[in-house]
């Protein structure tokens, strides 16, 4: 089958087929439905690094007994300010959809409130969890560790997690400015993506077993180290998100979720730290006017010919409703093997 080959699926139909094959794999409803809205909307948004693939790595980390299919997420109101949710050993979608409502209540009263997600696996993007906060027109920010695959600056070990980052900022009548990036040069999942397809990576994403620099995917995976984006300064980003979403919230770091997985070659099991913060709280009645300065500053963006990060989203996500997606053929009939 040629690399190139591909297969058109409606968004309906890649949910449905997502869908069976959690559902035969043995997961719960509510993680069905929590675990199939991502990853359609990750393909739906063009990153097919969080998209259909997924749902290999969902079933194996199943099969492979690091995710319990069926936790149950339990709700605890830590403080005033801070709302936190046991995974149960689950994955981390459910969870979030949890405590959700709780920290929106707990930011709308007091202006700032965080929530922190316990002892779950974790693998997808974070924008989707940030749109559910920006929607309620709040400021949101969200971070988490994952497995020790990346080296810090000037290292060769691997001691940091890809731990993205996400930002999200609500705009009146329009998509709220968002962006979610990992701390390190590349997702894990692009560097997999890319050795699935027989092709290289770009330099600076990786080094092999020996420290030194590749272009080649499986030996950056296989006892090698993936690298941070921008040396020392996302070296120091993704060390702060191993503090915040790791020891503060009292979870996993990616050394300890590495060690944890074993070798099974599972999904990370660790926290996530999200932070929700209320512009009219901060600002009270001057709120509009400085929302307003706010979306000024932005609107300069497209004036001086920058796209604002998440713009490349929404265009996939507009051809995408219209038009449906495009998938590898060999991961089509990867998927379909799930079912039978």
């Amino acid at each position: 089958m040629a690399r190139t080959s591909t297969v058109s699926l409606s968004l309906a139909d890649a949910a449905a087929l997502v869908a069976g094959i959690l559902r035969r794999a043995g997961f719960g409803e509510g993680h069905v439905r929590a675990l199939t809205e991502t990853m359609v909307a990750g393909e739906r948004d063009g990153c097919p690094a969080h998209g259909l693939y997924r749902t290999l790595v969902c079933v194996h980390s199943l099969r492979a007994g690091k995710v319990c299919g069926d936790a149950v997420p339990v709700v605890h109101d830590q403080a005033p300010a801070i709302v936190r949710v046991d995974a149960g050993g689950g994955f981390s979608l459910l969870a979030f959809e949890a405590g959700l409502p709780h920290l929106i209540e707990k930011a709308r009263a007091g202006g700032i409130a965080a929530m922190a997600i316990n002892h779950c696996v974790h693998f997808s993007a974070l924008w989707p969890e940030i749109e559910r906060l920006t929607d309620a027109g709040l400021v949101a920010l969200a971070c988490n560790p994952s497995h020790a695959w990346v080296a810090p600056a000037g290292g060769r070990v691997p001691l940091l997690g890809t731990n993205p980052l996400a930002f999200g900022w609500p705009r009146p009548g329009g998509r709220p400015y968002v962006f979610d990036f990992a701390t390190s040069a590349a997702a894990r999942g692009e560097i997999e993506l890319r050795r699935r397809a027989g092709e290289a990576i770009p330099e600076g994403w990786g080094i092999d077993a020996g420290g030194h620099a590749t272009t080649d995917p499986q030996a950056v995976l296989d006892g090698g180290a993936m690298l941070a984006f921008g040396g020392h300064k996302g070296s120091a980003l993704s060390t702060m998100i191993e503090l915040i979403a790791g020891p503060l919230i009292g979870d996993l770091t990616s050394l300890e979720s590495l060690h944890h997985d074993a070798g099974a070659g599972a999904s990370p099991r660790h926290g996530e730290l999200i932070l929700a913060l209320d512009p009219r709280r901060f600002l009270g009645d001057d709120a509009p006017a400085h929302l307003l300065r706010a979306e000024a500053f932005l609107d300069r963006f497209g004036d001086s010919g920058a796209r604002l990060p998440s713009q490349r989203r929404y265009e996939a996500r507009r051809r995408s409703l219209a038009e449906g997606v495009r998938i590898p053929a060999q991961l089509h009939v990867e998927l379909l093997a799930l079912l039978e």
